[in-house]
């Protein structure tokens, strides 16, 4: 089993959590978390693939055991949570590398593709969305009303999205089996957001992510100019981001690997091993590719 180490780095001032495993020049593979959650939802896929990959997931700013300041104190947004994910893997000395990106990772880690994307050697998205077809319309349009109009009514329809019950509703709808799903995570994730202040980050994000859906025909350019591999694979009855924002993606990427498996948002949680074979086999099949990356893409700076 591979030892995962668990870490802070201070990027723009402020803390950065992340967790760490296998050889420091193995093929470098980030792992970029959504919400509500944090690098927690990663502790089972770490060890599966660190015996061949050096894998890093941090906690975006405002989630998980990294810091989150007020909305007083710091702009949320996903440009400033790119930014600090790119700090991130600076003072790490990861200059090449793979992408897992799921939810709220998928936004992060488009703009980091966008800005370099010569750093990106493979994608792998588990309901990282990049369509507008992968909107569950009945889940987001309160979101959209939000943003649209930020009124109290509006903003009162989502401060449920943070409780307890729905949380677990994103863990447990679409699964075939709850009984695979750990309680501990939609209790972890609600500890995290329930700190105070916690609500008003999270809702400033829900206004942000307006700014990702004009990105995405940048995204599919990127696609289809750099084809580089992807994969994407997502639960069928995700409630959330559904299975035809998985299937668009080969409209720009021909040749990207589409599984829809049995489950929904968190596939980590009831598919596991379904899903981390089909990672394994997936960077495995560009093996070559990912091993010249982790020559200058595994190692730390030095100072």
């Amino acid at each position: 089993m591979a030892e995962v180490h668990h870490r802070f780095v201070t990027v723009q001032g402020r803390q950065l959590f992340y967790r760490e495993a296998g050889p420091r020049d193995a093929p470098a593979l980030v792992l970029l978390h959504g919400f509500p959650t944090s690098s927690f939802m990663f502790r089972h896929l770490i060890p599966a693939l660190a015996d061949r990959y050096r894998v890093i997931a941090p906690d975006h700013l405002g989630f998980g055991y990294s810091d989150a300041p007020s909305v007083d104190d710091f702009d949320y947004t996903f440009d400033a949570l790119a930014d600090h994910t790119a700090g991130l893997l600076d003072q790490l000395g990861v200059t090449r590398y793979a992408m897992y990106v799921q939810d709220y990772g998928a936004p992060i880690g488009w703009r980091l593709a966008l800005r370099n994307p010569d750093a990106v050697t493979a994608l792998v998205s588990q309901s990282g969305n990049a369509y507008e077809e992968g909107f569950v319309q009945e889940f987001w349009q309160p979101i959209f009303a939000y943003q649209q109009a930020p009124t109290p009514e509006n903003e009162a329809a989502l401060v449920p999205a943070l409780s307890l019950d729905m949380i677990k509703w994103q863990y447990v709808t679409g699964v075939p089996d709850e009984t695979r799903v750990d309680p501990d995570t939609w209790h972890h994730d609600h500890q995290m957001v329930s700190r105070p202040g916690n609500d008003r980050v999270q809702l400033k994000l829900f206004r942000d992510y307006a700014t990702n859906v004009p990105l995405y025909p940048r995204v599919h350019e990127y696609l289809r100019d750099r084809r580089p591999p992807l994969l994407a694979v997502w639960g069928r009855n995700d409630p959330i981001f559904g299975p035809d924002g998985a299937r668009a993606f080969a409209r720009d990427q021909p040749d990207a690997e589409v599984h829809l498996l049995d489950g929904g948002h968190f596939l980590l949680e009831s598919a596991l091993d379904e899903t981390a074979g089909l990672i394994r086999a997936f960077l495995g099949s560009h093996l070559k590719e990912l091993q010249r990356a982790g020559a200058n893409g595994g190692r730390p700076r030095r100072s």
